[in-house]
């Protein structure tokens, strides 16, 4: 989705940014990630957003090997900011928004701060190559991803657009099938992390074999370790 900021590189981008917890919420460069916001705290941190004019917010799960407290859980290292593209009111006091991933970030340090929300210090360095659309798309093995999908929507008696899908580009198709995939935290975390597209694919691939196994495995059956 077309902004009216363009980021080029991390000195764009705010090196303290307000993160919101979310576990299973994947945000990834260039996608779009729609959201709820109900809590007052998350109220007041799209209020701040917007007033601010920077319009960012950063995404990241928590860590559930480090729960830490029901309040303040721990975070893992890695998330990805956003900028919210599109926002209405509910008219029962929610905001729906939509935020679009810019670059993944690695968190420095937490802050100590005043805000309901949280805040941390990060930087975006690590993650250069977030803000250059499309890099390394043409070594993405799409015929295997396509068919990992095709496996996995049989499986599970789904159907899509496959129009859509054909006519998609490798960066757009590996980041919304990885930001839509059903998994769990750590697997989401990994596709996150991953240090390219090709390695995200490779992952999104992976996982979904070892799903589709999980779900053809005849009672009693055991997934074999590769």
């Amino acid at each position: 989705m077309p902004m009216n900021v363009t980021y080029r590189r991390s000195s764009d981008l705010q090196s303290v940014i307000a993160v919101f917890p979310l576990p299973g919420a994947l945000l990834l460069p260039r996608g779009q990630l729609p959201l709820n916001i109900f809590e007052p705290r998350y109220l007041a941190m799209v209020d701040d957003s917007l007033r601010d004019g920077h319009r960012l917010i950063g995404m990241i799960q928590p860590d559930p090997a480090h729960p830490g407290s029901d309040d303040k859980p721990v975070l893992f290292k890695v998330g990805c900011v956003g900028r919210i593209t599109q926002i209405a009111e509910s008219g029962d006091g929610r905001y729906l928004l939509q935020l679009t991933g810019i670059a993944r970030f690695r968190v420095e340090e937490e802050l100590n701060v005043a805000t309901a929300y949280r805040q941390c210090r990060v930087t975006y360095v690590p993650f250069a190559d977030d803000f250059t659309a499309r890099k390394g798309e043409e070594l993405v093995d799409r015929k295997a991803l396509l068919e990992a999908l095709s496996a996995f929507l049989k499986a599970n008696n789904l159907k899509t657009d496959w129009e859509g899908i054909e006519n998609a580009p490798n960066e757009a198709l590996v980041n919304a099938l990885a930001m839509m995939s059903p998994y769990g935290v750590a697997e989401k975390q990994a596709l996150l992390e991953a240090p390219d597209l090709k390695s995200r694919a490779e992952i999104l691939i992976a996982v979904t074999e070892i799903e589709i196994a999980k779900k053809t495995a005849g009672p009693g059956s055991e997934t074999p370790l590769q």
